[in-house]
């Protein structure tokens, strides 16, 4: 048996022998739950109300990391250049082939992709650390707060701005005016109509496959928005329940010994591969919309 087994075996046998120990000292009797509610964890409470819709919240914490993250990757890192590049450097080049090579290039030509990969490019780092700072616990709730010397602290959580509907769609907004306005633009509102008639289609087939193309282009503000919306929301539910809120809700205590480890590798997971790959589809998107808006042929 090869050693990588024997310590595979010896951490799951740990394991096992944990939970039993745990099951024989606290035993496996049921609790009601009638205070925790998991979409709690998802609320928007007001922290400092302001005069209409400008009031603080975590939403509005996590997106100004999110914006400060993005403007010092692509502003300050960026005027501090090194011929010889440090490991920050190293990163930031390797995020600025893939914005500029992969989306932005490989959506549009080359003189439409210097004019866009600004905003594509900030589409996608923005999005991207809104993911990834959403897997960074922070004291935000302030539902459950703990006390230390008679102060009242919020406590730890993962939040992120991206699992609320709104940022997404906004962003996705965003983008749809960004595409129509430039195709209208480039090819005058007759000529852009007219292009999203596949080109072959004439005559009255031509009628209806424009209505469903036209209201195809409203349905990109759903693709956008609630693609990286349920990904990002679903993600964070699944490790709240895998990491001890099933056990809570259903009050098995020693069911969060169970399933704790798979909210260890979904929270890895999604760290790892969800965050980056929501943000890329959402910027590639994008980057395709804006490209079909000024091509010759739908």
């Amino acid at each position: 048996m090869s050693t990588r087994k024997k310590v595979l075996l010896g951490i799951a046998g740990v394991y096992f022998v944990a939970m039993a120990l745990i099951i024989l000292i606290f035993g496996a009797t049921r609790r009601d739950n009638e205070e925790f509610a998991p979409q709690n964890e998802f609320k928007t409470d007001t922290w400092i109300a302001l005069p209409g819709p400008f009031d603080i919240n975590k939403a509005v914490l996590y997106l100004v990391i999110a914006g400060v993250l993005t403007v010092i990757t692509m502003v300050y890192i960026a005027n501090r250049m090194q011929a010889r590049p440090n490991r920050v450097q190293t990163a930031v080049e390797t995020l600025y082939t893939l914005m500029r090579d992969n989306i932005t290039r490989g959506n549009m030509d080359d003189a439409m992709a210097r004019k866009w990969f600004p905003f594509i490019g900030t589409l996608f780092l923005f999005i991207w650390f809104s993911n990834l700072i959403g897997y960074i616990p922070l004291p935000t709730n302030t539902e459950h707060p703990f006390h230390i010397g008679g102060l009242e602290i919020p406590s730890f959580a993962i939040y992120a701005a991206t699992a609320n509907i709104a940022i997404p769609l906004v962003l996705a907004l965003v983008v749809f005016v960004a595409y129509n306005v430039e195709g209208i633009r480039v090819k005058g509102v007759r000529g852009y109509l007219k292009s999203l008639v596949p080109a072959g289609i004439s005559g009255g087939a031509a009628i209806p496959i424009f209505i469903l193309e036209f209201l195809s282009n409203f349905m990109r503000l759903l693709s956008l928005s609630v693609r990286l919306f349920a990904n990002i929301l679903a993600g964070h539910l699944i490790i709240l329940f895998m990491s001890g809120g099933l056990a809570v809700l259903l009050g098995l205590e020693v069911l969060g010994v169970f399933t704790l480890p798979f909210g260890i590798a979904l929270f890895l997971f999604e760290v790892g591969l969800v965050a980056t790959l929501q943000a890329f589809i959402f910027a590639t998107l994008s980057a395709i919309y804006l490209g079909g808006a000024v091509a010759e042929h739908h």
